[in-house]
């Protein structure tokens, strides 16, 4: 017979989880939870839209008395604060009585952090918590905020073979193809906010909305970097760094153009770069960064790792996270 899931996999699948409460959980983080009993799973929850229900009361509910003993797994340490809202959830994971806990990553909220763990334990619950990528992942943008005050930013680039986004004469639509442009709508659903610079938005007045059937009601808002652009529809920012004062953004997601795309380089506040990658050669057109400040080619070494990689049609597409982001599997704490 086969093994049965490690630890490891079972917060991979809690965050497979969480991703679906991402972006409507704000303000609160998207979590996931997994109950497991003999094997099986009894209960599962993620955050619902506004924060609330939270992952775990979701999963408690569907499992019932089924979770007396069982293994309760969550991205994130179990709140441990009362509100308004709804009940700590430290407090309703106690009075279920599962066996064990595992938690993907402890919470730096002050109101919860340690205490959730704490709680879980003076019930007589066995708590574990584990360094689980995964889990961080699926809580980048809440760990953002949270560790250095400022969204989660992906960058993403479309471009021919030779690193170029447009022509000579300017013209960029469409340089990737009908696949990939729908993948880049499906992670735009997945962002609070999208940031194009001042040129692009005078020149190609871009929509930057979600044109996906169904997820319509997930574009997200949109926030121009200009000092000049004078628009009731959108945001503006002068400066990369004043992505920190943007209320409720938890993810952040580039589209550019190149000096948009440098400046957010150069500032070092690129978590994820996003590359399609189209079967084209421009020649001399424009190319997809400007000056991102490297004053040597050894600066420009083991900032990236590859994440993932996926072929849309003719296009390919690549993930690279900047290597400052966590461990590369779930291990004991």
């Amino acid at each position: 017979m086969p093994n049965p899931p490690s630890d490891a996999a079972w917060l991979t699948a809690a965050a497979r989880l969480a991703a679906r409460g991402r972006p409507l959980s704000r303000p609160n983080p998207a979590v996931g939870c997994v109950i497991v009993n003999d094997g099986k799973v009894v209960g599962r929850g993620w955050t619902r839209p506004g924060g609330r229900p939270h992952a775990e009361a979701i999963a408690l509910a569907e499992a019932g008395d089924a979770a007396r003993g069982a293994t309760l797994y969550v991205t994130l340490e179990p709140c441990a604060h009362r509100s308004g809202r709804g009940p700590a959830c430290a407090d309703l994971i106690a009075e279920a009585a599962p066996a064990r806990v595992v938690i993907g990553a402890r919470d730096p909220d002050e109101r919860t952090h340690g205490r959730g763990i704490e709680r879980l334990g003076e019930a007589g619950i066995a708590v574990e918590t584990a360094d689980c990528a995964a889990s961080r992942a699926s809580l980048a943008g809440y760990l953002a905020r949270a560790e250095h005050g400022r969204p989660h930013v992906t960058l993403k680039l479309a471009t021919s073979l030779d690193g170029c986004i447009a022509t000579a004469s300017g013209e960029s639509r469409w340089i990737t193809g009908e696949a990939a442009r729908a993948h880049v709508h499906s992670r735009r659903a997945m962002a609070d906010a999208i940031l194009v610079g001042g040129a692009t938005w005078r020149a190609d007045a871009p929509r930057l909305d979600v044109r996906l059937p169904g997820l319509e009601a997930c574009s997200p808002r949109r926030v121009v970097l200009s000092r000049t652009v004078e628009d009731e529809t959108v945001e503006t920012i002068a400066a990369p760094e004043e992505i920190a004062g943007l209320e409720a953004v938890q993810y952040l997601y580039v589209e550019g153009g190149a000096q948009t795309a440098a400046a957010f380089l150069a500032a070092d506040l690129v978590d994820r770069l996003e590359l399609y990658r189209a079967p084209v050669l421009i020649g001399a057109g424009t190319p997809a960064l400007g000056d991102i400040g490297l004053a040597s080619l050894a600066e420009a070494h083991g900032r990236w790792r590859l994440a993932e990689r996926r072929q849309l049609g003719s296009d390919t597409c690549e993930a690279y996270e900047r290597a400052r982001i966590g461990s590369e599997q779930c291990s004991p704490a």
